[in-house]
């Protein structure tokens, strides 16, 4: 029987963590992560919250419910073994109006068809009790939902991967790809100019921000679009992180696709407000000043971009006051908690998230993967992707890869 030889693109926490899923099941696998940055984790992995999310919003029975309560489970035990940080700080969610309350009525049942341990409504004295600075009429407290250091992690699924025998190349960005019946034939590049041919019997594509240009390369439809949201965040100064204890979220508005500014502590102590979301003008684009004419296009061009401005553009034009003024910032992070002020808040590294955008303007919510030949594709992958990691990969290993 011949070696399999399974090629991956993208070294984020997905991508990783898929390759050692393989290289721990199918030892007989000769694995290959194939990654343009010079080092592993270097965008949505290396720019987020830090949680370990319990699964409290996902629609029961969607891949981000079953994959994100799978992988939490998982990514606690490895954080164990391997001495990982994760704390379960707790999350509360706050219901400042009845209409908040009310809609935490349905996240609660949710939360518990999800099978979310230790949920639980709060009224406002209990509220005080885990968060005493926050301002509510009513929360829901999830005891179980943690944090952790998703970089650390994903290099220590790198580490396992280069032990087993797979091999990760970095600063090595896909340049082409082209498949036929046996196989996928990718041309890769490196910073002096050299190219390089690789064969793979199955490539798996774990891309990101880059995503969907790469499926295209495969042979895929642009529908769904990559679109870049920056989401910017502020950090407490030290001297008022006593303000957070844990995790304090607002109750998401089902009419918005984002969920606002909330406050979260990391496992190193720093505890940072936000991210509000902002249109990116680069897919790699963590500063207001970055922009890249090609990606901007690429949004701009995309009918299901227009269809979503037009639905949702009063939000939009909040989110970028938010963006603009620190003092505007910091009327956001006063709806959780009212003692909070400009000077509490300096500025902190932003995040771009990789949403998926259908031509008809939706906003792809669950995870989504598609099989084109002898690549398979990881399309969506937003939030709790981080978290479902361990469960991504075994089930990409177990219901896609099994078949090839």
């Amino acid at each position: 029987m011949s070696t399999p030889r399974i090629g991956i693109v993208g070294a984020g926490i997905v991508g990783l963590a898929l390759a050692r899923w393989i290289t721990l099941n199918r030892p007989g696998a000769r694995v290959t992560v194939l990654e343009k940055e010079h080092r592993v984790g270097a965008h949505q992995t290396g720019h987020n919250s830090g949680v370990v999310h319990a699964g409290l919003y996902y629609t029961p029975g969607s891949l981000k419910a079953e994959l994100c309560h799978r992988g939490k489970e998982l990514l606690r035990d490895y954080c164990v073994e391997r001495e990982l940080p994760y704390q379960e700080a707790g999350k509360v969610l706050v219901a400042r109006t009845r209409d908040d309350a009310a809609r935490l009525d349905d996240i609660e049942r949710r939360a518990k068809a999800n099978g979310v341990v230790g949920v639980r409504r709060l009224g406002p004295d209990a509220l005080r009790e885990i968060e005493p600075h926050v301002q509510g009429i009513e929360g829901l407290h999830s005891p179980r939902t943690a944090i952790t250091d998703f970089v650390a992690i994903a290099e220590a699924f790198a580490d396992d991967v280069r032990r087993s025998g797979g091999r990760i190349h970095l600063g090595t960005p896909v340049i082409a790809l082209r498949q036929d019946a046996d196989g996928a034939e990718v041309l890769t590049g490196d910073a002096k100019g050299e190219r390089v041919k690789r064969r793979f019997d199955t490539l798996v594509i774990c891309g990101g921000l880059h995503s969907d240009r790469l499926a295209q390369m495969a042979g895929a439809e642009a529908d769904p679009r990559i679109v870049p949201f920056r989401g910017q965040y502020h950090e407490l100064v030290p001297e008022r992180r006593d303000l957070v204890r844990g995790l304090v979220y607002p109750v998401p508005d089902p009419r918005y696709p984002f969920l606002g500014v909330h406050l979260t502590r990391h496992v190193h102590g720093e505890v940072m407000a936000g991210p509000n979301a902002v249109l990116a003008t680069a897919r790699e684009g963590y500063r207001f000043r970055d922009l890249l004419p090609d990606d901007l296009a690429a949004t701009l061009t995309w009918p299901g971009f227009w269809r979503l401005a037009r639905e949702h553009w009063a939000m939009g034009a909040r989110e970028a006051a938010v963006a603009a003024s620190a003092s505007v910032f910091a009327r956001e992070a006063r709806r959780l908690i009212p003692e909070i002020t400009a000077a509490d808040l300096r500025p902190a590294p932003s995040g771009v998230r990789a949403q998926a955008l259908g031509r008809d303007g939706r906003l792809l919510d669950d995870f989504a993967i598609d099989t084109h030949g002898r690549v398979i594709c990881v399309r969506n992958a937003p939030s709790p992707a981080a978290t479902s990691s361990p469960a991504i990969a075994e089930y990409l290993g177990e219901k896609v890869l099994v078949t090839r």
